[in-house]
């Protein structure tokens, strides 16, 4: 962890303690995960603490205490996906990755979620990869569109 980089962020920020889900969402994206040393730095320099920092962290989903992939593939499994073939799609990226929900590969480069709705059930089924809405996926496709990510 770079800790110049957190003192950055708490800066970026105002050190100001009602910033802390603004300072430890912006140290989720760096970093993908809350690494507890970073959790430690923001607890000292917010005046927060670090039990306090750990609730929030915990309780929003948008939060890992763990390590994530570089790049995040979340599948829909709303009403609308799954009608449309999303268990297809999940079991082909499980295949192409290796994951199971909720996993993260050795080499750091893919985490794997189930989601329960992307909010564009248009496009069933949907899978997302770092934000980008790839829709109306057939299994065909995945491996073409997991290849694209390094």
């Amino acid at each position: 962890m770079d800790k110049d980089r957190i003192d950055q962020i708490i800066d970026e920020h105002q050190g100001e303690a009602s910033s802390l889900i603004q300072v430890l969402l912006a140290i989720q994206s760096d970093y993908h995960w809350l690494p507890k040393t970073a959790l430690e730095r923001v607890s000292e320099k917010l005046q927060v603490p670090l039990t306090r920092i750990q609730q929030v962290a915990t309780f929003y989903k948008a939060f890992s205490l763990v390590p994530k992939g570089r790049h995040e593939i979340h599948i829909c499994m709303g009403t609308a996906c799954h009608v449309r073939g999303a268990a297809r799609v999940l079991d082909t990226v499980q295949e192409a990755t290796g994951l199971q929900p909720g996993e993260t590969d050795l080499d750091l480069k893919f985490s794997l979620e189930k989601v329960n709705c992307l909010g564009c059930c248009a496009l069933g089924p949907v899978m997302e990869i770092d934000g980008k809405t790839h829709g109306k996926m057939a299994p065909g496709e995945t491996a073409e569109v997991l290849n694209s990510y390094e």
